[in-house]
């Protein structure tokens, strides 16, 4: 069964917004010697394209999703865009506790989506 476009763009489109997202919130902790004013202003303005696909992402999503689905969809999103950044940007390890406590969070997430 093929994905319709209201139900595929949501997920793409939250994916990459989310990747900005992530780099807005976490990316200036790699520079902390930069101005905390520079920190603030550069996120504003990488969250800025962030909304500029996040905000047509739930619009179009709402066709299919319910706000809560939509929502659900979102956070699991970050969790994995957020293991990746951690592993590959930050050089950070994710330990089994953080693997367990995500994998809590997707279960929580699956009685979202049932019927």
């Amino acid at each position: 069964m093929a994905l319709s476009f209201p139900a595929l763009a949501p997920i793409v489109l939250l994916s990459v917004s989310n990747v900005f997202m992530t780099l807005a919130w976490y990316g200036h902790l790699k520079f902390k010697s930069a101005p905390l004013l520079a920190v603030i202003l550069i996120s504003w303005g990488i969250a800025l394209f962030e909304y500029c696909l996040a905000v047509p992402a739930n619009r179009i999503g709402h066709e299919v999703y319910s706000a809560a689905q939509l929502k659900t969809i979102q956070e699991i999103i970050t969790l994995v865009v957020f293991v990746g950044f951690s592993v590959l940007y930050l050089k950070e390890s994710i330990t089994v506790n953080t693997l367990i406590g995500f994998a809590f969070i997707a279960v929580g997430a699956g009685f979202v989506f049932r019927g």
